[in-house]
């Protein structure tokens, strides 16, 4: 016998009312869903200061200018993008329609039809971002939604909720916060579809829970994503541009480089190139007001263990900048571990954090046949201006995606997809591909006046000759 708490009936009668509103109004107009992004944007304009002072404070040191950027601006942009375009999106395509039929005056299109109402469950190293960014192309396409925030954020979903219930309507948009309790309570629910940004083992409990009810889930899972630079790279650009993506935000993004591979001739120089682009960007590490903090004591633990592993299993560690790690805070110099054996801990699993695993090779299909026998990560870059090695690395491989000279870049496209593979995740958004994520593509079919069945002897009773008219028409052309 199940239990239903009062937290499962509050949840449910949530859900209740969103799904009592899109029955009373199935299909909404391009002014009603532009009129619904409008009021996400309105809200996340009015209380961008204290999102950003909420979201510092969760970190325990985060700095307000990039809080802006990623998680207010790289929202907006989002939100912006969709109710500019959702016109255009909204249109019903033409589709052809089959011999005789087309001849004869049928018609047939594919329009696209709002889901119902889609959870989106967020995580805490984009709090905001990771919610309102698929929210875009879940409102283009007229749908309704509950956010969950991460309860590891729990001030900034404190000020996101309120925000919400102030200024959104809940048959609209809601805000739920709470613990794993509230996610497993959530996504047990016949939502219409599900979004989850976050780990493996809570992406299974999100795929187990949504199965029960039949329902589709889009995750967004990261994983290990490699870096290779070739021999054809300019050094100093791939360590710097290296530098940069493993400084932002502290390593704490899902799309971090993880792994990267230098030809065994050039990984001192390299070394000593990603020292001195990332001291150039943070000189300290101890009080440094630039340093993102790891998001918790458990995560800096974690971390911490990850390269002590590594050094007891023989691993050469080099810290930068040189500075005694201080653990009475969670900011941390950036780890650089040297062909750690595959049984260490950093080698296993997604490192998350200012910590970088650095492999040596000889020849690059090795590095491929190495990120092959893998998961499947979400992002893969590699460096370097041999056209051929570009091709084979883009050809030989499976990412969620790809970016060529630089790191972090694809994912921040408007006009193209973003999601995982395999153990990196399933489905995508962004711009239309998040649309059409959240969209029922209908296909209608307009019959013509004429059916020409029955005096082509194709309906019952059948002539002597239907199967060999119908047997004629075999062909292998």
């Amino acid at each position: 016998m199940t239990i239903v708490t009062s937290v499962d009936s509050e949840l449910s009668a949530l859900l209740g009312i969103q799904q009592q509103r899109i029955r009373v109004q199935r299909i909404s107009s391009v002014d009603e869903r532009r009129a619904r992004i409008q009021r996400v944007i309105d809200m996340l304009v009015a209380r961008q200061d204290e999102i950003v002072d909420a979201i510092d404070a969760d970190f325990g040191g985060r700095h307000p200018g990039y809080s802006t950027v990623n998680d207010i601006l790289g929202s907006l942009t989002a939100l912006k993008y969709a109710r500019d375009h959702v016109a255009e999106w909204m249109q019903s395509e033409q589709r052809a329609v089959f011999s005789p039929y087309d001849q004869l005056g049928a018609t047939a299109s594919v329009q696209y039809q709002p889901k119902g109402s889609v959870l989106i469950l967020g995580t805490w190293n984009a709090p905001v971002y990771t919610l309102l960014s698929p929210l875009a192309g879940v409102l283009a396409a007229g749908n309704r939604a509950v956010l969950k925030s991460s309860e590891i954020a729990p001030r900034t979903a404190q000020v996101l909720a309120d925000a919400a219930a102030e200024l959104l309507d809940p048959a609209d948009v809601a805000v739920v916060t709470g613990g794993p309790d509230i996610a497993q309570a959530l996504t047990s629910l016949p939502f219409d579809h599900i979004v989850f940004t976050g780990g493996q083992a809570a992406g299974r409990s999100v795929l187990a829970n949504a199965a029960r009810n039949l329902v589709p889930v889009t995750l967004e899972l990261g994983g290990k994503s490699p870096v290779i630079v070739g021999r054809s790279a300019d050094l100093a650009t791939a360590a710097f541009r290296i530098a940069v993506g493993k400084a932002t935000n502290g390593g704490q993004i899902c799309v971090a480089p993880d792994t990267v591979h230098v030809p065994v001739e050039l990984v001192e120089p390299f070394i000593a190139a990603v020292r001195e682009s990332y001291a150039e960007l943070l000189p300290t590490a101890s009080g440094n007001v630039d340093v993102t903090a790891i998001v918790s004591d458990g995560h800096a633990d974690r971390i911490d263990e990850y390269v002590r592993d590594a050094e007891r299993l023989g691993a050469r560690v080099e810290i930068v900048p040189v500075e005694p790690v201080d653990t009475t805070e969670r900011r941390r110099p950036l780890r650089l571990v040297l062909d750690p054996p595959e049984s260490a801990m950093i080698s296993q699993e997604e490192i998350f954090g200012p910590a970088m695993v650095i492999r040596t090779y000889d020849d690059v299909e090795q590095v491929l046949e190495q990120i092959n026998a893998g998961p499947k990560p979400l992002a893969l870059y590699y460096f370097g201006h041999d056209v051929e090695e570009q091709n084979l690395v883009v050809e030989s491989t499976s990412s969620g995606g790809v970016t060529i000279n630089d790191v972090l870049m694809h994912p921040g496209l408007l006009d193209a997809p973003f999601g995982g593979v395999g153990a990196s995740g399933m489905g995508h958004y962004n711009g239309r591909e998040g649309f059409l994520e959240f969209s029922h593509a209908r296909t209608v079919f307009v019959a013509s006046e004429q059916d020409p069945r029955r005096e082509w002897g194709m309906l019952p009773p059948y002539a002597d000759g239907y199967r060999a008219s119908m047997a004629g028409q075999v062909t292998p052309e």
